[in-house]
């Protein structure tokens, strides 16, 4: 049984010439009891001649049965950009935020045809 919620970033990137490329995504791990969760991504991870442009974070999975609704509360469904950035000069790595997101029990929202 997972301890916290799980999020998906997804990322996209163009090539050396400019190119978009297929976007590539990753989980976080769960939450912690605050909320918060670390997703890492390694430059080895990244393909060769692939320069992020832009990545999102998505909610994925929540850790309660009875409250499994998504809510696009500070885009949780509909994605939240990972910028601006702090760097961690002891950890050489570059600290994202985002959110909150949210979980609803209530009913999913039905879709207006878009």
């Amino acid at each position: 049984m997972r301890t916290g919620a799980v999020v998906r970033i997804k990322c996209t990137c163009v090539d050396e010439y400019e190119y978009k490329t297929t976007p590539f995504s990753f989980l976080s791990g769960a939450t912690d009891p605050e909320g918060y969760f670390l997703a890492t991504l390694s430059p080895c991870e990244v393909e060769e001649n692939c320069k992020i442009k832009e990545c999102r974070a998505f909610l994925e999975l929540s850790p309660l049965g009875t409250c499994e609704v998504p809510t696009d509360v500070n885009k949780g469904i509909s994605g939240a950009l990972l910028s601006p950035y702090r760097f961690l000069d002891e950890k050489k790595m570059k600290l994202f935020t985002v959110g909150p997101f949210f979980y609803t029990s209530g009913p999913k929202s039905t879709s207006n045809g878009y």
